[in-house]
């Protein structure tokens, strides 16, 4: 999928590698494959995430553990192992989530550590300060993905009538989002909130 994404970009390079986030040998795997290829970084993205809907009576450690390092140490570890790779001026950009700023209903795990993330965004401005690195993050509501647009009409409705717009975020206005942040070197330390007026209905 991927690569037919690519495509429309032409002659462009891209370099396309697969690793799990949860497995902390993924940390050296991806600094080699950047070292081997001899890749430097303007901006590193880190997007991925992963949940965990096992009520919290019955979650084991081992599931809350995982959240954590999926959602925080993966990312805290794989950026100070490639930190010399990102150029001076370079961005670095984390997905946080409505869920760290309101309590999640469903996943204490994704709501704590996606707090966590913003924490963490706000607190690596003075580390990556020397290096002449931003670090910012989006904050994503309700995005209509097709895995929202799967969920069934009435809870889609509650949740709309929960947002001040009416409506899900698009993924295009979303990306606009990520691309004002890449792009515009005075934004630092910020969360940015793509919720369409959610705490204000």
């Amino acid at each position: 999928m991927a690569q037919n994404s690519l495509k429309k970009f032409g002659s462009t390079k891209v370099h396309i590698l697969q690793a799990d986030i949860t497995k902390k040998e993924s940390i050296p795997f991806i600094d080699s494959f950047l070292t081997e290829h001899d890749i430097f970084l303007y901006s590193l993205v880190f997007n991925a995430g992963i949940t965990c809907r096992t009520p919290f009576e019955q979650i084991s450690m081992e599931e809350w553990e995982n959240v954590f390092f999926g959602n925080i140490h993966f990312p805290v570890f794989l950026l100070q192992r490639i930190l010399n790779r990102i150029e001076s001026g370079g961005n670095v950009l984390f997905t946080g989530s409505l869920m760290g700023i309101y309590a999640h209903s469903v996943s204490l795990a994704y709501g704590v550590t996606k707090s966590g993330v913003h924490a963490l965004v706000k607190n690596l401005v003075k580390f990556l300060q020397p290096y002449n690195i931003r670090v910012n993050a989006v904050a994503p509501g309700f995005v209509d993905t097709e895995w929202q647009k799967n969920k069934p009409a009435e809870i889609r409705k509650n949740i709309e009538n929960k947002i001040a717009l009416g409506r899900f975020c698009s993924p295009d206005e979303l990306s606009e989002t990520y691309k004002m942040l890449i792009e515009n070197r005075y934004f630092n330390g910020e969360i940015i909130v793509m919720s369409g007026g959610y705490s204000y209905q």
